[in-house]
This record gives C-alpha cells, structure tokens and sequence, in this order.
C-alpha cells in the first residue's frame, strides 16, 4: 500500500515515540527513593510469581562517537573503566535484592547501550552471572543484546549464546561509505555479513537489523542499495528508524552541517523508499518503524494481539515490570517510573557511599541474607528523576497501548467526560483522513492508519494537549 505523500506531509510533526506515557519530559526531576522503593516493591510482589520481570541493563560506553546518536553513552578506548562499571551496576541490582521477598523470575532481559560489546565476553559473563546467581530463568525468557559489527567478536557471540541469549540486534544503520563517514560510523558491510553468519552458525534463533532514514547525505539511490544489500542477509527484523535531529539535546549532533541533511520532501521519499522493498521482499510492516517476516515472534505476537511495548521497543513479554540498571537506565513499575542518574559520577556516588538512608529499612531481610546482600545496605538506589502515574495517568497510557500493540482500543464511560474535551476532536480529524474509524464506544486503527500510530497515540497524550496551547518549542522528534 503507497502512503499518500500529502499525509505524510500533513502528520510530519514533533510527536513522541510513546515507549512511556506519561512521556519524559512531563517527569519530575526529582524522586521520592523512598516512595520509589516502595512501589517497586509492591509492583514486584504482584508480577513476579504471576509474569516475572524484564531487565534492562544499560551499558554506556562506546570507542568513537556516532554523531547521529541521541543515546547516554561515554565515548572512550580505555576498557579499563569495565570493571568500575560492572561492580556498580551489580551493587544496583544487589540494593533492589533487599526489596523483594523471593528470588526474582527473570522473563526477559535486553542489553543496550552505548555498545554492549565493548565490555569483553568474560566482563558480559561476568556480569549476567552476577545478575542470574540469586534468580530464576524463566522457562520462556527471552534475553537479546545490542552489538556492534566493528567489535562483536566469535567469542562474544559463542559467551552470549551459552548464557542464554538467543536474539542479537546489530547497528547497521547505513551502508553508504559517504553517509558512514560523515556520521563518524565506519563499518563496512563485510563485518555485518560476518557476524551475522557467526551469529546464525552457534545457534541464535533471531538476528535483527537497526537502519536509519533521514541520516545526512543520504540519497533515494543511496538508501536503495544499502537496504538492498542489507536484506541480502534476511534479518528476521529490522528497526528503521526516523533520523531525530535534536540538537538541542544531543550536542553530537553538532558536529556535521544541517544543510546535508534530507529536506522533508526527501526524507518521506526515502521512508516510502524503504517501506516499499522491506514489504517487496516478504516483512511485514508492524508499525512503529518495525518490519518482521513471518516467522519471527514479533510478527506471531502482532499477529495474535499480544504484543506489548516499553522502552525497548516492541517485545512479545509482557512482564508488567521493567527494572532498568546502569547509568541513565528507566525502570517501569507500570504504576511508577524511575530513571538513573545520568551522569557516572553522580551513579557511581549513589553506589559507593557509606552514609545514605537504607530505602528498604522495613523489609524482610531473610532472602536478602541468602543473596548475601547485606553489605550494600548503607546505599541507596541511584535514581534521578521519575513519574508516579495518575488513576487518570494509568487510563490514558492503557488507551495509548492499545493503539500502539492492538490497533484498537475501547473505551470507558467514566473517562467519556475528558475523552469528548481532548481525544474525540482529535479522532474527528483522524478519521477525516481515513486513518482511524470510532465512537464513543472505542476506535480501529485503519490499514493507511498503521502508519501514522504516533499521531493516532497523541490524540490521548492528555499532558501533550494541554501543554499545546502554552509553548511553541518542541519537545519531541517529527513523525517521519
């Protein structure tokens, strides 16, 4: 299906990417630990025996700089900054040990980064070794990593594999010479080609793809062939990715000049471009930037009804927690959110100081001792900032799911008051284009609709539509 160039246009405006609602620039930049702890562990009390929990751990560090990226990283070559890291982020996870009760049942654990595979495969086992030692796998997890091609060793792949990693995603981002060089990403196609073809030889069952739309100096002839090449290797999925030019936020960003990137026309050009041969070559298009093939999960889950979507993207768990470590790293109590100190000095102080109040003074201390977590009791959890949600808050983000993993949602008489003021002005206009049909009972997202889901999801964003009227700055990335 062709997307009409004029749509495109016309929802080709700053929307967030919904891996959180409320989004996080409505986060306070202060939080309550103590407050935090608590509905940390009342949420793992409810969900673990029932769902278990995902992880996220968040490994900052990369060898050179991609201009492009938006992430938390730390740019050096020294690896000795490894092991300080890795005894901090295991003294996180000990400190959240004496919220819980019982051993954690770990669903699904992703690392990101940064580059994950700049720490070597004894630090990597290493540290899941720590994470796993006072847990419980689930039978049906799912643990994935981030690699780099550059960096992602024969080794890395074979450590990973034997601790349970079955899906690896590689940064591939362009193929284009022109395009690598100027966004400081020099990896030639050949190191893609190698370690996916290791990846799939020791065992991994799904090997995913990142690429990026709207990069500077990309052409429509240019994207053609790298995608083409790309796709020679048949990624199970592949993330294409909008380009968010934040400059503002990202001071990388800085470093080429504004006017080799893609015009609006060009940039739409060049995701209908992409579209058309990721569909042309047998994937699906899930929504949201994500392709699959047929076989993979996320394209069964989406099949299904039972994908779900947090702050690693689309993922067929659902555990109903996300505990993030490592600096920066966003925790989702479903209730609550937390997020790390963004800076190491200030993570590594949290972790490392001798005075600071005990967030879990009235716990059961009988598991904790098992874990022989005691000696970190004198610390406190690295947390920055964070959201604790609303009844109204909790309404809303459900809707905006619904919209994102369903393609529906149905709505709730008690909430039809707040709808008819903020959200059903909104549909009338979406439905206007032929992208949603609704009532006051619920909404579908129609088939021309799946590509314009953000837009869709900010008809509920009830803190996006208020603030509207009062600021003109934006906060968020455009659309395409």
């Amino acid at each position: 299906m062709t997307i009409d160039p004029a749509l495109l246009h016309k929802y080709n405006v700053p929307v967030p990417r919904y891996t959180s609602y409320p989004t996080v620039p409505c986060w306070n930049d202060h939080i309550d630990t103590t407050e935090w702890a608590r509905m940390f562990q009342h949420q793992f009390t409810e969900q673990n025996r029932r769902n278990g929990i995902s992880l996220y751990l968040h490994l900052p560090f990369c060898e050179s700089l991609c201009t492009y990226c938006g992430c938390n990283k730390k740019i050096t070559t020294n690896h000795s900054v490894e092991d300080e890291y890795l005894q901090a982020i295991i003294t996180e996870w000990l400190l959240y040990h004496q919220l819980m009760n019982e051993k954690p049942v770990i669903r699904e654990m992703h690392l990101g980064g940064g580059t994950p595979t700049f720490f070597s495969p004894q630090n990597l086992e290493k540290l899941i070794n720590a994470i796993t030692s006072y847990a419980i796998i689930h039978p049906d997890h799912e643990f994935s990593i981030e690699g780099h091609p550059n960096n992602t060793t024969q080794q890395h792949l074979e450590t990973l594999f034997r601790l349970g990693f079955r899906r690896i995603s590689f940064g591939v981002q362009d193929n284009d010479p022109a395009v690598q060089r100027i966004i400081n990403r020099i990896q030639p196609f050949e190191n893609v080609q190698r370690v996916t073809q290791q990846a799939r030889a020791i065992g991994f069952t799904a090997v995913n793809f990142d690429l990026i739309y709207g990069l500077p100096l990309q052409t429509v002839a240019s994207i053609e062939k790298s995608i083409l090449q790309t796709l020679q290797l048949k990624p199970d999925r592949v993330a294409f990715y909008s380009y968010a030019h934040v400059p503002w936020t990202s001071r990388g960003q800085r470093l080429f000049d504004e006017n080799d990137l893609p015009g609006a026309a060009l940039k739409m050009e060049l995701y209908q471009t992409g579209r058309r041969l990721f569909i042309d070559h047998g994937y699906t298009d899930i929504g949201m930037d994500h392709f699959a093939l047929p076989g993979d999960a996320l394209h069964t889950a989406w099949q299904q009804g039972t994908l779900h979507r947090n702050f690693m993207g689309y993922t067929t768990q659902h555990s109903g927690l996300l505990l993030g470590l490592g600096v920066s790293a966003i925790s989702d109590a479903g209730i609550a959110f937390a997020q790390n100190h963004k800076t190491l000095h200030d993570y590594y102080r949290c972790l490392t100081a001798t005075t600071a109040a005990n967030p879990a003074e009235n716990v059961d201390h009988s598991f904790t001792e098992r874990a022989h977590v005691s000696s970190v009791e004198s610390l406190t959890l690295p947390v920055a900032k964070g959201y604790f949600l609303s009844k109204e808050d909790e309404a809303f983000r459900a809707y905006i799911m619904d919209v994102i993993c369903r393609g529906a949602a149905t709505f709730h008489a008690e909430h039809l008051p707040v709808l008819k003021q903020y959200t059903f002005p909104q549909l009338a206009l979406l439905e206007a284009d032929e992208l949603i049909t609704w009532n006051e009972t619920g909404l579908q997202v129609m088939e021309r609709g799946r590509h314009f889901l953000r837009n869709i999801c900010k008809a509920f964003d009830l803190h996006l539509l208020r603030r509207e009227a009062t600021t003109i700055n934006p906060l968020f990335s455009k659309a395409i």
